[in-house]
């Protein structure tokens, strides 16, 4: 594993509702390994973070979709939350940010309710994921394969299913943004 991604910039997609740990524990573990990270979403200000359907943490937001785009980042995270993922999907901002990213092969980290992002951008149909269980009919739907497992690795789409997951789904992350980053 790499010990510094000095040179790399990763990009958190976000909207109020997200599930608090499954933002702010990537965040962390990025910006320990040296990342710069930032949270992007609808609106400037701040987002609400939950602990399950409990209201959580408030997150600084740090560029809109439309201030942004996939090729001024090395990775995307995209964080869970029911209320989060449900409303994320339907931004046709971030749809095209996931694709672009796709298209780039870069990597894209999804935990949770946060893989209803992608399913909507068009890029699961022939890959493999995990997620939250209730997300598995979305993803055999739009032509992908589902496994219940801690990480998934399917190319340049790294999936986990649920908080107790995010040791090894940082680790994954941070693993693919080392091997980027030695390649380049």
């Amino acid at each position: 594993m790499v010990t510094s991604l000095n040179d790399c910039k990763v990009a958190i997609l976000a909207v109020d509702g997200f599930e608090q740990a499954e933002l702010v524990e990537p965040q962390r573990a990025l910006k320990e390994a040296g990342a710069q990270v930032h949270v992007i979403s609808q609106k400037p200000g701040q987002i609400q973070g939950f602990k399950h359907v409990d209201k959580g943490e408030k997150v600084s937001v740090d560029a809109t979709f439309d201030q942004v785009k996939a090729a001024d980042y090395d990775a995307v995270v995209l964080p869970g939350g029911v209320v989060n993922g449900d409303a994320i999907r339907l931004d046709a901002q971030a749809q095209a940010f996931v694709k672009a990213a796709d298209q780039a092969k870069k990597p894209i980290a999804v935990i949770c309710h946060g893989g209803w992002l992608p399913i909507s951008a068009g890029i699961v149909a022939g890959r493999t994921l995990t997620s939250w269980p209730s997300l598995q009919d979305d993803i055999r739907n739009a032509g992908g394969t589902w496994v219940d497992q801690e990480v998934q690795i399917d190319d340049n789409l790294i999936t986990s299913r649920k908080p107790d997951d995010l040791p090894a789904f940082n680790k994954a992350l941070i693993d693919a943004l080392g091997k980027r980053k030695n390649a380049a």
